[in-house]
């Protein structure tokens, strides 16, 4: 889709679209890893990488606290602020990632190609700037 005047959207042409499929299948064809990548890979699953980097964290900041707390309190502190530092990591993630990114990072990875995936892309794009009626 492309944007026209004062934020119309206007669909591709058939020219336009029979184009960026060659697009997709050159790109295929010279590099399908790259291609694989681009497919199953999405802007959510660094954030969510990084979710359970913070839920480790977490649980290591907890154990030190736990752990050492009796021992030493300075040491009990720097567990509870290991736990506070996760627990913010784990905060800026959840923006990033926000209600449809969940939904991205709960659903199982699909084999498909990389034509249906771009074109559920352009669905969704489509979806998303429909004017109201």
């Amino acid at each position: 889709m492309a944007a026209g005047r004062k934020g119309e959207v206007v669909p591709l042409s058939e020219d336009e679209q029979r184009i960026l499929q060659e697009m997709e299948q050159t790109l295929y064809q010279h590099d399908p890893k790259f291609a694989y990548r681009v497919r199953n890979k999405t802007v959510y699953r660094h954030a969510g990488r990084h979710l359970w980097l913070a839920g480790l964290v977490i649980l290591l900041g907890l154990v030190v606290m736990v752990a050492f707390f009796t021992v030493s309190v300075f040491i009990g502190f720097l567990g509870f602020l290991i736990m506070l530092a996760g627990a913010l990591i784990c905060e800026r993630n959840l923006r990033r990632v926000g209600r449809a990114g969940w939904q991205d990072l709960t659903r199982s990875p699909r084999a498909q190609s990389l034509a249906e995936a771009l074109s559920d892309t352009r669905r969704r794009l489509r979806e998303r700037f429909r004017r109201p009626d």
